[in-house]
């Protein structure tokens, strides 16, 4: 039996058409989101960084079989990244979600790449020169069918948001700026701009910051310390702090600490050069009250289930135009993580359309959307007494 729109409006709470969702483009994802997203699909901490490891390496590899310039490598990282904080592990292989990313990313910074010219090569690096087969072979039949499928979900993941950012490009100027050697500074900089895609500073960070950074511990490494950026002189031209570099410095230090030898940079120097450098920063951030990762905020804290406080508002940080912040579901998860349906809430039947999902840049624009919309959905009720007379019986 067809479900009515009675019916329909009254398990939701609405009358009419439902609204649509709006999910808003999310240019940065902090390390508190990050966290909620990881815990929602219940990876492990070890298990996250082997497979963000692997699929970064897979990428790189493929980057430079196909010789795709770096901008391709920082787009697929980013959406690779971003693919698995919504889907879980199980639901697919990490080298199909970086196959996926690069494909995705080729067309995206206009390096156009057929997927099945990116399978052919994946597969010819893993045979022999006498045993590689061209991008036509009916193997690549299935598989390329599954790329582009994984395609969609990759740009639903990232909002179809399509900006992107490369630190390369600042970092060579800075290294210039400070009169660093090219050959010696500029060059472990740059390599270890392409590593930091390895962790997740990418998703957080500005480009200034990540360029900042990169500069700031090459130089470090070669003892040609930048002490203009070691003390944050000029951060606000660059709107940046001097915690947010900080971060970033600890990610690159964590990453070069524990998978050494997996990265470019990392193989080169002695794990005790990273260690030194590690305790000075550590000492720095001690020093000045610095937090281990910025832009998070506190959640209150629950008694009994109840609020601690009646009548406190909520004092989560700020919505602002570069990050709005996202509505929790009842069950404490992020939207990210959910359908658009779970994460409102909203029970799923077998032939019911619950609504259509729509995709926003601009957040001053979905907030006023909401606002208008919501008026039309606002449940008007008035209480007026009417007095009736009533007439005595006669006994």
């Amino acid at each position: 039996m067809a479900v009515t729109q009675s019916e329909f409006a009254a398990e939701n709470g609405h009358v009419g058409p439902h609204p649509s969702y709006i999910q808003l483009a999310k240019p940065y994802i902090f390390e508190q989101k990050l966290q909620e997203c990881m815990a929602a699909t219940g990876v492990t901490e070890a298990k996250e960084d082997n497979i963000r490891l692997q699929g970064v390496a897979w990428i790189d590899s493929l980057r430079k079989a196909l010789h795709l310039p770096v901008r391709t490598f920082n787009t697929a990282c980013v959406y690779y990244h971003r693919f698995r904080l919504v889907h879980v592990d199980t639901e697919y292989g990490f080298m199909d979600a970086a196959t996926a990313a690069l494909f995705t990313a080729c067309k995206i910074e206009d390096t156009l790449k057929k997927s099945r010219e990116i399978l052919c090569a994946a597969y010819n690096q893993k045979v022999t020169s006498a045993e590689h087969v061209s991008q036509d072979d009916p193997m690549f039949d299935n598989p390329s069918k599954a790329i582009v499928g994984l395609e969609r979900l990759m740009l639903e993941a990232s909002g179809f948001d399509y900006r992107s950012r490369y630190p390369q490009k600042l970092l060579l100027k800075l290294s210039k700026y400070y009169n660093l050697d090219r050959d010696s500074v500029g060059k472990t900089a740059y390599n270890m701009s392409l590593d930091l895609y390895r962790t997740f500073a990418p998703l957080k960070q500005t480009t200034s910051t990540m360029a900042i950074a990169c500069v700031e511990l090459a130089g470090r490494l070669h003892e040609r310390n930048v002490q203009e950026l070691e003390a944050g002189k000029g951060f606000k031209k660059w709107r940046t702090s001097r915690a947010e570099v900080m971060e970033t410095l600890l990610d690159l230090l964590d990453l070069y600490t524990h998978h050494r030898t997996i990265t470019t940079v990392g193989q080169e120097y002695p794990i005790e050069t990273f260690i030194a450098i590690r305790i000075t920063l550590n000492q720095e951030a001690s020093a000045n009250d610095y937090p281990r990762y910025t832009n998070s905020v506190k959640k209150r804290s629950l008694a009994n289930g109840t609020k601690t406080a009646n009548g406190t508002k909520d004092t989560r940080s700020a919505k602002s135009p570069l990050s709005p912040q996202d509505t929790l579901a009842s069950d404490g998860k992020s939207s990210v993580t959910l359908s658009p349906e779970a994460a409102a809430g909203a029970k799923v039947r077998a032939g019911l359309k619950e609504g259509t999902v729509r995709f926003m840049l601009d957040p001053e624009r979905a907030r006023d959307e909401k606002n208008i919309v919501a008026e039309y959905f606002r449940v008007e009720e008035e209480e007026y007494e009417v007095e009736v007379e009533r007439e005595l019986r006669r006994g």
